[in-house]
C-alpha cells in the first residue's frame, strides 16, 4: 500500500500559486471594474477563497497544519462579512431601491 501513495502523481506548487494569483487577480479586476455591490461582495469573496486555496497549499506542501488554522479564520471573517455585508444591501436597497454603489453618494449629509 505504500507503494501507491509514493507513486501518486502530486500536483506541483507553482500551479497553485499561478492558479491562486489567477483567481485573486479576476477579484481584484471585479472589485475596481463593476458598480453592483452584491458583484463586489462576490468578487471580495473570490479573492478570499484564492488565499484560502494558497495556504491550504502551502501548509499540505509543508506539512505544517498552521496554515489550515489562518484558512479556519478566514472562513470566519468571510462568513461574517457575508452576514453584515448582506444586510447592509438590504437596508440600502430599502432606502435607494438599487444596488448601484454609485447612487451611494445621495446618503451624504
Amino acid at each position: 500500500m505504500p507503494d501507491t501513495i509514493q507513486n501518486m502523481q502530486v500536483i506541483p506548487l507553482d500551479y497553485y500559486i499561478f492558479f491562486c494569483s489567477a483567481l485573486f487577480a479576476i477579484g481584484v479586476v471585479g472589485v475596481l471594474v463593476k458598480r453592483n455591490a452584491l458583484v463586489i461582495f462576490m468578487s471580495i469573496e473570490l479573492m478570499l477563497n484564492s488565499a484560502n486555496l494558497l495556504l491550504a497549499a502551502f501548509s499540505a506542501y509543508r506539512n505544517d497544519p498552521a496554515g489550515q488554522i489562518f484558512v479556519f479564520f478566514i472562513m470566519v471573517v468571510a462568513a461574517a462579512e457575508v452576514a453584515i455585508g448582506l444586510a447592509l444591501l438590504v437596508m440600502i436597497y430599502r432606502s435607494t431601491h438599487t444596488i448601484d454603489i454609485n447612487v451611494l453618494n445621495k446618503l451624504k449629509w
